[in-house]
């Protein structure tokens, strides 16, 4: 009975550990989130390896280079490899609702600006992350044809050329001694670059960044930030993904992953965040200083003496309607895409949406994002009503034979279309979220740029009965 009343004491321990001990490893798994945006930032003080001595010897080929990267840097190799940088295809994924999982990329996918790669490899493996893609047999697997200098080279002077080999006259002694981490240079060497030229594709990525004002980009014109300070990577995977490319939320950059989203002193501006993604504020227009490609219409190619322009007219890709100081177009996104794949039938008398974002009023998933939307009028299959793919590179292309028939005969068959022989033109348009060039918090869009009779957001369009400053949002 003496021992009867310290019975509690063994209880409440026993509630203590049940209650205490979860509490504990919980405290323990949760990260610590940081207000400080720059606690999020890599730390870049510390001097990179010299590497002159390390790799003082004479290489011939890329692959050389690459061997000799291996020897210290074991699992890289292996690493490349597997990521889309390289292999130009993603992790398995359900296509527009399906149920088979299959991969797709710039591999095997259509844009509306060159088109695609496939039957094209020579000259859109310029900007491969590795060395000799020139047909359909080439060996992912060969860890050797890894290109280690296209993303770490710090000397300026390092060239790909046709299939992705290196270009004559590079000195790969010296490039291989003066290697470092990926500057904006290396990544915007394609990047900016991307459908044929500089500003031609994405309208918030061009080669005013190598070297921007903050008026141009905040974070890399005021605080000199890298593409890999927001794109961080582990194992060689760049986070960040291309609409262009993918279907869903996977390995996304945002905002948020640095900002808290209640940073705002206006609560009224916070408010707004269950509604409004940070880059239509942040990001009242693009193609600030260089002009990005808005239309390009494949069908006026071939003329032969007519004057030539890169911004209105080329022969060998037809005509086009470059701006400057684009003004986002704006839709619900909810992080998900409907993407044409090959093969897919169209409807010629309508606009093709190659990769439509998925989104609308009503989902309280999906935020009102800006878009730059590129339209293409671009061949495709009169009788089976379908995109094709055209063969433009090489000694049968298009751009040497000006010859419409032959071109798009060899690209379907090499990509596996069932082409009829009779082709005609059709229009479609691709949506490329603006997310760089992001101004100071003073050139942020204010009410008015928004709501009232001359504001730049169409309502009716995305869902509203009007301007929600009169009717409600969307949960009122």
């Amino acid at each position: 009975m003496r021992d009867s009343k310290y019975i509690w004491l063994v209880g409440l321990g026993i509630t203590l550990l049940i209650i205490g001990v979860p509490l504990l490893l919980f405290t323990l798994d949760t990260p610590v989130v940081s207000a400080d945006p720059w606690d999020y930032v890599p730390d870049r003080s510390v001097a990179h390896t010299d590497h002159t001595t390390l790799m003082a010897g004479t290489y011939e080929t890329g692959s050389d280079v690459t061997r000799a990267c291996l020897t210290c840097h074991e699992e890289a190799g292996d690493q490349v490899a597997h990521t889309a940088h390289f292999e130009w295809l993603g992790d398995p994924v359900s296509v527009n609702g399906s149920d088979e999982l299959i991969r797709i990329g710039k591999a095997n996918l259509l844009n509306n600006f060159c088109i695609g790669v496939q039957s094209n490899w020579t000259g859109c493996t310029r900007c491969h992350a590795g060395y000799g893609w020139s047909d359909a047999n080439y060996d992912f697997t060969n860890v050797e044809n890894v290109d280690c200098l296209v993303c770490h080279d710090q000397t300026g002077s390092y060239v790909k050329g046709s299939s992705g080999q290196v270009a004559e006259g590079v000195d790969l002694t010296y490039v291989a001694g003066h290697v470092g981490t990926p500057t904006r240079e290396n990544c915007g060497g394609c990047h900016f670059d991307g459908g044929g030229g500089n500003g031609v594709k994405h309208g918030d990525l061009d080669e005013s960044l190598y070297f921007p004002p903050e008026s141009v980009d905040v974070h890399m014109g005021r605080y000199d930030f890298l593409c890999v300070d927001c794109h961080q990577t582990e194992d060689h995977v760049i986070s960040g993904r291309s609409l262009g490319v993918s279907v869903d939320s996977e390995n996304s950059v945002a905002c948020t992953d640095c900002h808290a989203s209640d940073l705002h002193e206006d609560a009224r501006i916070n408010e707004h965040l269950d509604t409004v993604a940070c880059q239509t504020c942040h990001i009242p227009a693009t193609a600030l200083v260089d002009p990005t490609k808005v239309e390009w219409d494949w069908s006026q190619a071939g003329q032969a003496g007519r004057e030539e322009d890169p911004h209105e007219y080329l022969r060998i890709k037809g005509e086009f309607v470059y701006t400057n100081n684009y003004e986002p177009q704006y839709a619900w996104f909810n992080g998900n895409l409907n993407r044409y794949l090959l093969g897919d039938e169209m409807n010629p008398n309508e606009v093709t949406n190659i990769n439509l974002p998925l989104g609308e009023l009503n989902d309280l998933s999906a935020l009102i994002y800006p878009f730059k939307i590129h339209y293409a009028y671009q061949p495709y299959d009169t009788v089976n009503n379908i995109l094709l793919q055209p063969n433009t590179v090489g000694e049968t292309g298009y751009w040497t034979t000006f010859d419409w028939e032959s071109a798009l005969e060899i690209g379907a068959e090499t990509a596996g279309l069932d082409y009829s022989g009779e082709y005609g033109f059709a229009y479609t348009a691709m949506y490329w979220m603006q997310t760089h060039m992001v101004q100071p918090a003073a050139n942020a869009l204010t009410c008015t740029d928004c709501h009232g009779e001359n504001g730049r957001l169409d309502w009716e369009a995305l869902g509203y009965p009007g301007d929600p400053m009169v009717w409600g949002g969307r949960t009122q």
